[in-house]
């Protein structure tokens, strides 16, 4: 009798597995994977937070920033759904079949550790921080600049805003010993640890990380989507949405949001003004 009681546990277990399986198979979670620009992974933060709750069903991964170009070079090995970059695409990376579709652009914020006793710097002051000129803030505290590589778009911006700040930051590039930070997420985290550390970093990536940062006016001007808007502030980081053909059916319908009004409206408190409007097709 014993025995008989054990067989029928096992089948019952048997079948409550199999249903489990074909249950689990049939309501299967959908992963899309997000890589891309600091500032870009963490204004999806709060999207991919709102589109989970709409649809419980789909998993959004966003995994440690790659960057633009190593987001890219993941999206075309298939190891990503989606990229989020910085930078327009290479003649290369269009070839092998990347997509790009404009979507905003957020201030790219000139940021000092907290107890740094500034506000503001104007156009000189940023000139002779880049030059090795000022060295101290005005209480005399050492002033550590942190740097970003010099194909770093963020760089780029920077020197293109004038003759002289283009050959200040040379000076920057070419002096021995200066932090550097890769992403944005890396310059936030540096800065705000490093006492009397100043550098830059797109918006979003301030406001989302939570690292203790003084964001610093540029000239009066306060780095917002606003002051994008009305040209009053004039560094800006462009972002992106990089996709391929092979791009999945439920990666497009998240791309579909990023430009829904809720997903704009998002967008705007994280810190980005999103300047293009929703794609006509696929």
């Amino acid at each position: 009798m014993r025995g008989v009681q054990m067989r029928r546990a096992k089948a019952w277990t048997s079948l409550l597995l199999g249903c489990a399986c074909v249950l689990g198979w049939s309501q299967g979670t959908q992963t899309i994977r997000v890589n891309g620009t600091g500032s870009g992974i963490t204004l999806l933060k709060p999207i991919a937070e709102a589109y989970r709750r709409a649809h419980p069903d789909v998993r959004i991964d966003l995994g440690k920033p790659l960057g633009s170009s190593g987001a890219i070079k993941a999206l075309l090995a298939g190891a990503v759904d989606i990229a989020i970059s910085s930078k327009p695409l290479g003649p290369e990376d269009s070839a092998k079949g990347a997509r790009l579709r404009a979507y905003g652009k957020t201030p790219l914020a000139l940021v000092a550790e907290a107890e740094v006793p500034v506000a503001d710097l104007t156009t000189r002051q940023l000139e002779d921080v880049l030059a090795g000129r000022m060295t101290r803030w005005p209480q005399g505290t050492p002033l550590r600049l942190v740097l970003r590589p010099e194909g770093d778009s963020d760089t780029q911006i920077l020197r293109a805003f004038s003759p002289a700040m283009n050959q200040a930051m040379s000076l920057a590039q070419a002096r021995p010993g200066m932090l550097l930070a890769v992403t944005d997420p890396e310059a936030t985290v540096l800065i705000s640890r490093t006492q009397g550390a100043c550098g830059a970093s797109g918006l979003a990536s301030v406001l989302g990380d939570g690292f203790p940062l003084k964001i610093l006016s540029f000239n009066g001007v306060s780095p917002t989507p606003a002051a994008l808007a009305n040209g009053t502030y004039p560094f800006a980081k462009d972002l992106h949405v990089v996709i391929t053909a092979r791009t999945s059916e439920a990666a497009l319908a998240f791309v579909d949001f990023l430009y829904s009004p809720q997903g704009r409206a998002l967008a705007q408190t994280a810190g980005v003004w999103v300047t293009a409007a929703a794609p006509s097709g696929r």
